[in-house]
């Protein structure tokens, strides 16, 4: 279920990414509530990705789903 729901916040994220030539892929959701995703396109290995990832998707992710801790990239 919470593998669902995060799946589906990804996906409101995303177009933003994808704005700017970037992705993103969600490949876990732990049962801590760590969210692990990979950065993909012009995403991957930007100096602004960290940011991009821990104000962005994860202040996302946990306002849209208090069972989300933090958002990893891999």
């Amino acid at each position: 279920m919470l593998n669902e729901k995060v799946a589906k916040a990804i996906e409101q994220v995303r177009p933003s990414l994808q704005a700017d030539g970037g992705d993103i892929r969600l490949v876990e959701v732990k049962e801590d509530g760590t969210v692990m995703v990979e950065l993909q396109g012009a995403c991957n290995g930007c100096p602004m990705s960290q940011i991009t990832l821990k104000q962005g998707v994860e202040a996302f992710l946990k306002k849209e789903i208090p069972e989300v801790k933090s958002v990893e990239s891999i």
